[in-house]
């Protein structure tokens, strides 16, 4: 035993001081502006609050806000297994190079990143011109929001999942091996319920990263009312225009449809974890 057992002591204050702490920056970081937001809205009356928030041209940019981040997650899901499967199982010249790569989109300017993304995708670009003979708009369309939303939200789907690959037990596939599963059947039946834990949280992350994303998308989207103009930027519009009412009901329920769909996300988590437990 050793001695910081014996003496009873731990590393961390007890709870009810760490706790204290947790809720104060809690409530600094997350609550009071939320709160804030919350008591912009109160001059709102119930009808205006609704007739702004269901408006078809808001509701539209709701649609194309959270069709766009969850494609792109979903994308990331299996985009960012594969880029931590070869990080973590495979040696090749330059591996640490390919993983700084990774976390580039969390470094550079998401203004920069929408930049750069639309001269690539756009119909002149190096990818652009590729599809443009093909009929295939990438720039300027939902297909140009996914690539943009998947760009920055492939970091947080291969940093969750890498760590659990990294620590998996391979006797356990040495063991399935052994009384003959194929690789296949392994990786299904051994690796694949360690890892839907982490999945699901990148999947989440990137999902929520997506739905709130404007610097690297505001470029690439064409901003075209009821086709590719999205939540966030609908905000910032109402906000130029000096109609912060409108600007607040639209952002209420963004955060409301977001929390909710994050709550579900978060409880698929947790049972999902209590099945492998």
């Amino acid at each position: 035993m050793s001695q910081m057992q014996a003496t009873g002591k731990r590393v961390l204050p007890g709870f009810g001081l760490t706790m204290g702490y947790s809720v104060l920056y809690l409530s600094l970081v997350v609550l009071v502006p939320l709160s804030a937001l919350l008591l912009n809205s109160t001059g709102l009356t119930w009808e205006k609050f609704w007739d702004v928030a269901t408006d078809a041209r808001v509701l539209a940019s709701y649609k194309v806000s959270f069709l766009c981040a969850a494609a792109a997650a979903l994308i990331d899901l299996f985009l960012g297994l594969l880029i931590a499967w070869v990080l973590v199982r495979y040696e090749f010249p330059g591996k640490r190079v390919f993983d700084a790569v990774i976390d580039l989109p969390f470094a550079l300017p998401t203004a920069v990143a929408g930049v750069a993304l639309t001269a690539l995708y756009a119909q002149n670009g190096w990818i652009g011109s590729l599809f443009e003979p093909l009929g295939w708009k990438l720039a300027y369309s939902q297909t140009g929001i996914t690539l943009a939303l998947m760009f920055i939200g492939i970091p947080f789907v291969v940093r969750t999942v890498q760590p659990v690959l990294e620590e998996l037990d391979k006797d356990e596939e040495e063991v399935a091996a052994t009384l003959g599963a194929g690789r296949w059947r392994t990786f299904r039946s051994v690796i694949v319920p360690e890892l839907v834990p982490p999945l699901l949280t990148g999947f989440a992350l990137a999902f929520a990263r997506g739905i709130g994303e404007y610097g690297s998308v505001v470029f690439i989207s064409g901003n075209m009312p009821m086709k590719t103009e999205i939540a966030p930027l609908l905000i910032m519009s109402k906000l130029e225009q000096n109609d912060y009412a409108g600007a607040t009901a639209v952002a209420l329920m963004l955060l409301v449809i977001s929390f909710v769909l994050l709550f579900v996300i978060n409880s698929i988590q947790r049972w999902s974890r209590r099945r492998t437990i």
